[in-house]
């Protein structure tokens, strides 16, 4: 027992340890982890082929192996800090302590040591003093533009210098002092430099990634960085006020309030549309939005995410708040950023003393600007938007009216006749309901009023919502005046009792003669929550024409039968999972389960469902059902066999004076259930 807690007292101490790290160092950890088989201090890496670079690993991507979307492939490299000795595995030796200007050919940032030389700064970082100094890569010097290279190197004295000094911070910061979200003077007329430190361990430093961290020298540190980095005087308002491909962004910004927000302090994500993302949108649609200070309002919210995200702090695709209130999945393809999926982004890391500016080409109108029309035109629901508007309900859809559109997947017109009936419009206006709801608010029992005047009932199930036979297949579409439902059924609503549904089918002559005959037809016509699995006639057709009769000939036996087909509770088909029970008015339960999209009961399937009606619901079966037999040993899964025995048992006790109802079964399981089976 003492072992055990010594044990725990162990995991819980390293498990506090980790816990105290920053994301860096435990992305450091976890590579550390994943190269210690290479030998000592050695770090697992991912890099990207065809490209320099490469990351630290964290445990998700060492298993996906990929960064924005491209396979990566592993190498193992000295921890930073340690380097190789000949003859030896790993890295086992502590790279040597020098001054900062002898570091920087240790961790090859050449080409900053030479400009280092050249300003004049070489003596400033080899003499006394405690320095931080984010070095740009080779790389990062080679990708600066000409023209900017040019002006630095043709006045190294004070342009070169002075870019150098705002790379360098008068103290000591180690990763671990590099908070997210902290700035830092740096030793350029005290300008600040501005730390970011993600949760997947990238650190940026004015949007540049600290591609070697922590190089120690005897007169401060050194970290590596991917670009080239420049002083920050302006915020984000001041950038998208002083672009000419921005004038349209301006003007909506001022129309909407937003202008203060963007001056004051802040640490946002601004995703700035050109004045080409909004000539792309139809006039109609944008002249509605900037003249809807609602919908402007929250169109601009929905570009600001609540947090700065450099770009290079995008690996994998995100989902990040909007000032909006709902979420953009932020995500990288190479070294793409995109929204959405869709590779948006023009322009990346404007970076502002309150945040960052990245140019898009595309307009993002959130729901919350859209009409019920544009919802619909762009969602899964396109063939029931075309349906609508040709029944001519456009009008509902484009207005103001606070309405709620029932609007079917495109997959549940599959098979269904799509012409422009009397019927058929009656039928879409009654999808319309006559006020705004969230699914959220729904209860059941609820009844909601739709434009043709019926009353739909909301029935809520373990796995589902449904509104009749209409099951909410996604979240809420919340438009600027009106919502939209995403279901997945084209609603029926109900037509009668279930006796009157069965009276106005003819597959289903022979059951309501049977019906009558075994004296329930006042049952099926009173106010109830049945769910009715109603053989048709073929299924009748089945059974020997000598047992027919005489089954016909006993009410009693033929009531028992007929209540053994009758749920005491309402089911629509979307209610139905893979091991649904249901408890019928004679007998025990009824078993069902759903395959390939068709729904079986006690394993016969179901070949019409939800056919509605305003005490309960019918579903259609072409076999007279009879209680599954005991399962074998073979088939005793999950204690199924208990549940399968009571089954057969309580059935066999429907008539237990009487084995017509055993007879007619085994009669026609012999030639028809098998086949199902």
């Amino acid at each position: 027992m003492k072992r055990l807690t010594l044990f725990a007292l162990a995991i819980t101490l390293i498990a506090t340890v980790f816990a105290a790290k920053s994301p860096y160092q435990a992305v450091l950890q976890h590579s550390r982890i994943r190269g210690r088989t290479q030998g000592p201090n050695v770090c697992a890496m991912q890099k990207i082929p065809g490209s320099d670079k490469k990351y630290f690993t964290n445990c998700k991507q060492w298993y996906r192996r990929k960064i924005c979307g491209k396979p990566t492939v592993i190498s193992y490299e000295c921890c930073p800090g340690y380097e190789k000795v000949i003859g030896e595995k790993g890295c086992p030796a502590a790279l040597p302590l020098v001054n900062i200007y002898k570091t920087l050919s240790v961790i090859e940032a050449t080409t900053t040591k030479m400009y280092s030389e050249r300003a004049k700064l070489q003596e400033e970082i080899e003499g006394p003093g405690s320095f931080t100094f984010f070095a740009p890569s080779n790389e990062a010097w080679a990708a600066l533009p000409t023209e900017i290279l040019d002006a630095l190197v043709s006045n190294v004295n004070i342009e070169l210098l002075n870019a150098l000094h705002y790379h360098m911070i008068n103290k000591r910061l180690t990763s671990e002092d590099l908070k997210h979200g902290s700035s830092f003077s740096s030793m350029y007329q005290d300008f600040d430099v501005h730390i970011h430190h993600y949760s997947n361990g990238i650190v940026t430093v004015n949007c540049a990634r600290l591609v070697k961290t922590d190089q120690h020298a005897t007169n401060g540190i050194v970290h590596v960085v991917d670009r080239v980095i420049t002083a920050i005087t302006n915020d984000v308002n001041s950038i998208i006020d002083t672009d000419d491909d921005l004038d349209t962004l301006r003007t909506a910004v001022a129309a909407a309030g937003l202008t203060t927000l963007l001056e004051n302090q802040g640490s946002y994500t601004i995703f700035a549309p050109t004045n080409e993302a909004f000539e792309k949108i139809p006039p109609d649609t944008l002249t509605r939005i900037l003249g809807d200070p609602v919908a402007l309002k929250d169109l601009l919210n929905f570009h600001i995410l609540k947090n700065l995200h450099c770009s290079e702090s995008i690996v994998a695709g995100t989902p990040l708040e909007t000032l909006q209130g709902t979420m953009l999945e932020v995500g990288c393809d190479g070294e793409d950023l995109t929204i959405n999926g869709k590779a948006v982004v023009t322009q990346k890391d404007k970076l502002g003393t309150n945040g960052v500016v990245h140019y898009i080409n595309e307009l993002l109108i959130p729901d919350s600007a859209k009409t019920l029309l544009e919802l619909a035109e762009g969602s899964v629901v396109t063939t029931a938007a075309k349906l609508f508007k040709d029944a001519g309900l456009n009008d509902h859809l484009v207005g103001s009216e606070s309405v709620t559109l029932l609007a079917p997947l495109n997959e549940a017109f599959k098979d269904k006749s799509l012409a422009m009936t009397p019927d058929m419009k009656k039928l879409l206006r009654n999808h319309i309901l006559k006020e705004k709801f969230s699914s959220k608010g729904l209860y059941h029992g609820q009844e909601l009023e739709t434009l043709g005047g019926l009353k739909l009932r909301v029935f809520v199930f373990r796995n589902n919502l449904c509104i009749e036979n209409a099951c909410i297949a996604a979240h809420d579409k919340n438009g600027r005046y009106a919502n939209m439902f995403l279901v997945d059924s084209i609603l029926t609503p109900p037509q009668g009792t279930v006796m009157d549904v069965l009276k106005a089918d003819n597959r289903f002559s022979t059951l309501v003669g049977a019906i009558q005959k075994a004296g329930l037809t006042e049952l099926l016509n009173k106010k109830g929550t049945y769910t009715f699995f109603a053989p048709t006639n073929a299924a009748f057709s089945a059974l020997p024409s000598a047992d027919l009769n005489k089954l016909m000939r006993d009410p009693k036996e033929l009531a028992n039968i007929l209540k053994y087909h009758i749920g005491d509770e309402f089911l629509v088909s979307g209610a139905v999972t893979s091991h649904t029970r249901l408890k019928p008015l004679a007998g025990d339960k009824l078993e069902l389960g759903t395959r390939n999209s068709t729904i079986y009961v006690n394993r016969v399937p179901v070949v019409e469902s939800d056919l509605m009606a305003t005490n309960g619901v019918v579903h259609a079966v072409n076999v007279i059902i009879k209680p599954l037999p005991p399962k074998t040993v073979s088939d005793q899964a999950e204690g199924s066999t208990i549940r399968r025995t009571s089954a057969v048992r309580a059935g066999s006790q429907i008539s237990k004076n009487d084995d017509l109802f055993q007879k007619v079964l085994r009669s026609h399981s012999s030639r028809t259930l098998s086949r199902v089976q």
